[in-house]
């Protein structure tokens, strides 16, 4: 069974950068799909950006479009995210996931990593 661990969260100012980690465990990953999502405060969680088993056709949603870049390194069983130019509004809990067939079931989540830009 897969397990995921995020880190790399933190406090950074607004302008700033962080850089997020994925390590899986139990099994490689390197056939799954990876994804990104995150979850502000008293709201739902939302979709950043996913990454297929082949490395190719990467997808963000457009908040983070031009500012975040998704991408991973099998060999090590590790997914990155990072992220340039960060909001306040950036400021949330981000969990990574893991789809085994590709086909849109996140099925495997990691604990998630705070994450706080501040104005």
């Amino acid at each position: 069974q897969v397990q995921l661990v995020e880190s790399g969260g933190g406090l950074v100012q607004a302008g700033g950068s962080l850089r997020l980690s994925c390590s899986a465990s139990g099994r490689t990953v390197s056939s799954y799909a990876m994804g990104w999502f995150r979850q502000a405060p008293g709201k739902e969680r939302k979709f950043i950006a996913a990454i297929p088993w082949s490395g190719g056709n990467t997808r963000y949603t457009d908040a983070v479009k031009g500012r975040f870049t998704i991408s991973r390194d099998n060999a090590k069983n590790t997914v990155y995210l990072q992220m340039n130019s960060l909001k306040p509004e950036d400021t949330a809990v981000y969990y990574c996931a893991a789809d085994r067939y590709n086909d849109g079931n996140w099925a495997i989540w990691g604990q998630g990593t705070q994450v706080t830009v501040s104005s």
